[in-house]
């Protein structure tokens, strides 16, 4: 059978998900679990990629929310329609543009979701647009807020488990993830003229954007980047809580989420902190031992 236009510019971004720290829609979970989460997980990956400029090439999706192929290199013209095309998801009448759109839509209506996750998410990458240092730890946390949270709180409303206290740990987990991509990723950001290090952190271990281009991280870097991994890491300990206080499959895709934070962790801390030559990445094998080993504590906050 030959796949639409459609179905290949949906593809090309759901099939991102195999490079994530974790696993985004595990075999275990219930098939309406699976869809709605790799719904979720297409509309935040078209997000990113659009902030990132990471889109295919040709124009697919600039065609689809209603743009002319050239303005695919014009983010934040490319985050507008998005931004339109997401309200028609929303909309009682009307049809969404965008095939992932299409098919965000009726997890939307089956799970009653709000739009305000969803333009959290899109508010994340046009600040990435404007804003390319942090200043202080303050105000990369309230970047997570829009770029990060919003996930966790999506699956916790996907499940039906929303509680304060759980999107309090969901947060928590949910910004720890994001600095730890951060922390994996310095090479690949400052490329892109970002640095999400916050500049008192760096001040504070002598580090310069210069040593951040090195080939190589030298100890000012490292010692900088294991105290980024440290502060992620306290974040993780909200995890056994949250997944504590689930029950179910639920326990397992939330213990693979920290797990996975954990997994990676391990791998940067195995690479003696030096990110610069590339970002460390967790094995399998430690993913399922730090996912089992969130799992045991769990049982110990019930």
């Amino acid at each position: 059978m030959t796949s639409t236009p459609d179905a290949r510019t949906g593809a090309a971004t759901l099939d991102k998900a195999a490079d994530e720290n974790f696993p985004v829609a595990p075999f275990f979970l219930p098939r309406a679990w699976r869809d709605d989460l790799m719904a979720v997980y297409g509309f935040a990956r078209l997000v990113d990629d659009i902030g990132d400029g990471d889109l295919t090439p040709g124009g697919a999706d600039a065609r689809r929310l209603g743009l002319e192929p050239e303005q695919t290199d014009d983010r934040l013209a490319m985050l507008d329609a998005l931004e339109t095309d997401l309200h028609r998801t929303f909309a009682a009448t009307g049809e969404p543009r965008h095939p992932l759109l299409r098919g965000l839509r009726p997890t939307v209506r089956r799970r009653a979701l709000t739009p305000e996750p969803f333009l959290g998410l899109i508010e994340a990458n046009r600040q990435d647009q404007k804003i390319r240092r942090y200043a202080t730890y303050a105000e990369l946390a309230a970047y997570c807020e829009l770029s990060a949270n919003p996930v966790g709180r999506l699956v916790l409303a996907l499940t039906g488990t929303t509680s304060p206290d759980r999107v309090r740990r969901s947060d928590a987990v949910c910004t720890a993830l994001q600095i730890v991509e951060h922390v994996q990723d310095v090479a690949e950001d400052l490329a892109r003229d970002r640095i999400y290090l916050p500049a008192e952190d760096m001040e504070r271990f002598r580090v310069t954007e210069s040593d951040l281009a090195a080939p190589s991280a030298g100890a000012s870097v490292r010692a900088l980047i294991a105290y980024e991994a440290q502060r992620a890491s306290e974040l993780l300990d909200e995890g056994p809580p949250l997944v504590g206080s689930v029950d179910g499959r639920l326990r397992l895709l939330l213990a693979g989420f920290v797990g996975g934070g954990r997994a990676a962790l391990a791998a940067i801390s195995a690479a003696r902190f030096d990110v610069l030559a590339g970002p460390p990445g967790p094995t399998k094998p430690r993913l399922l031992r730090e996912a089992a080993t969130v799992l045991n504590r769990a049982r110990g906050e019930r």
